[in-house]
């Protein structure tokens, strides 16, 4: 199983077109990690910023689409987009070595490390958005990823996005610009401390 990880969108009809031309025949569900219309206050207009395409985009792909709200996402966009987008954080067990391992999704607002590491089993995965910058560590027994944005980066990584794959007894998370070129790659070949 694959899961297509996007994040911080912004409008970038464009930039969702190049990512998913890229992975979309490979994934089997998409998880969205917020921002997907409003370029925001504090960012530029990002290349390509179309939001009807953007919400007929993801419209198109509502059953494969598994999300969470953003800072910039609101009443307005939900009214856009034909799948539940306002919810603060999602979480899913998925398979893994001796057991399962708890995927825990959100944009990145609203809760801290430290809130995360009280609340959360040990073997976590937890995936955001929000900064526009590329994450890929170990803290405290839960392991952090951020794909980035796919429109608009702040870091050297540049149009970023994430593939998390489930294969046999191992998971494993990566990291890509929107074009397909592999930056990073993390796999978690043991089973986690603490099961979900």
């Amino acid at each position: 199983m694959k899961f297509l990880i996007l994040s911080d969108i912004h409008g970038s009809a464009a930039c969702l077109e190049t990512a998913l031309a890229s992975f979309e025949k490979e994934a089997d569900s998409i998880i969205l990690c917020g921002d997907y219309l409003n370029h925001g206050p504090r960012n530029p207009l990002p290349q390509g910023w179309d939001t009807k395409k953007t919400a007929e985009l993801l419209n198109q792909r509502k059953d494969k689409i598994i999300c969470v709200r953003g800072n910039c996402d609101s009443e307005v966009d939900q009214m856009m987009l034909n799948f539940p987008c306002l919810n603060a954080y999602t979480t899913l067990a998925i398979p893994a070595p001796a057991g399962l391992r708890r995927l825990f999704i959100h944009h990145g607002h609203l809760y801290s490390r430290e809130e995360l590491s009280s609340w959360l089993p040990k073997g976590t995965i937890v995936i955001s958005g929000h900064t526009h910058v590329t994450v890929m560590e170990e803290e405290a027994g839960l392991f952090y990823f951020n794909p980035g944005s796919i429109s608009l980066p702040k870091c050297s990584d540049g149009n970023t996005c994430g593939i998390l794959e489930i294969e046999n007894d191992t998971v494993k998370v990566s990291l890509y610009t929107i074009e397909g070129k592999l930056l990073r790659e993390h796999n978690f070949s043991q089973s986690p401390r603490q099961l979900c």
